[in-house]
């Protein structure tokens, strides 16, 4: 958890992740040419964790980039568990609760000859970590990542949104989506919610990351 000014932490928070995105564009080839077709989410999560870890512009801004990143809940009585594993968090200090933490999924799916878009999912199984607390708790900002697997990024947006504005009240919607500037061809928007146990808000930062069409077209 943050200690200070809300409004400085969340405008760190933005502009590491504006950053980390310029680099995960810069690494994004490499990635791309060790990927099998159709990989699993946790298969191009670690490459590229992985390749941040190894790129010398992006590790100035992090002390540390870990790949399934368990966050402490703690009971009533101070015992401490574990409560989860984020894809990926950047801790900027030796402070743990101190983080800006990734949720990966894949968008745009092909399966049994069909597109999938996942969108659901993306919402059930990633944003709604975040508003529920399990994951940044007490942090004003999140983010999500969306692997759209055939390179649609329009696509996989409008079903995004579509799927956060069905579950509204479930996930804490508090207005609109509101577009963010694209980083290369990293397509963004951010989201507000309120989560239900705190009254605290935080912003969800959503970015789709395009694979090649090819490489869908070939699976």
């Amino acid at each position: 958890m943050v200690v200070g000014d809300p409004s400085y932490w969340a405008g760190l928070f933005i502009s590491i992740d504006d950053r980390l995105l310029d680099r995960i564009v810069a690494v994004w080839p490499r990635c791309l040419a060790l990927l099998p077709p159709n990989p699993e989410e946790d298969v191009i999560t670690t490459n590229l964790v992985h390749a941040l870890s190894k790129d010398v512009e992006a590790r100035k801004l992090f002390h540390w980039l870990e790949y399934q990143y368990e966050p402490f809940g703690f009971t009533a009585d101070g015992l401490a568990f574990s409560k989860g594993q984020i894809d990926m968090a950047v801790l900027l200090d030796r402070e743990r609760d101190r983080y800006l933490a990734y949720e990966c999924k894949r968008l745009n799916v092909l399966y049994r000859g069909a597109r999938q878009s996942l969108a659901t999912r993306y919402v059930g199984e990633g944003l709604k970590r975040f508003t529920t607390e399990q994951y940044a708790e007490g942090l004003s900002v999140g983010c999500m990542l969306g692997y759209v697997l055939d390179g649609d990024c329009e696509f996989a947006m409008g079903r995004v949104q579509a799927a956060i504005d069905g579950h509204k009240v479930a996930v804490g919607l508090s207005g609109p989506p509101v577009a963010v500037g694209a980083v290369g061809d990293i397509q963004r928007f951010a989201t507000r919610h309120v989560r239900p146990a705190s009254g605290q808000e935080i912003e969800i930062r959503h970015a789709l990351i395009p694979f090649p069409a090819a490489a869908f077209n070939s699976i």
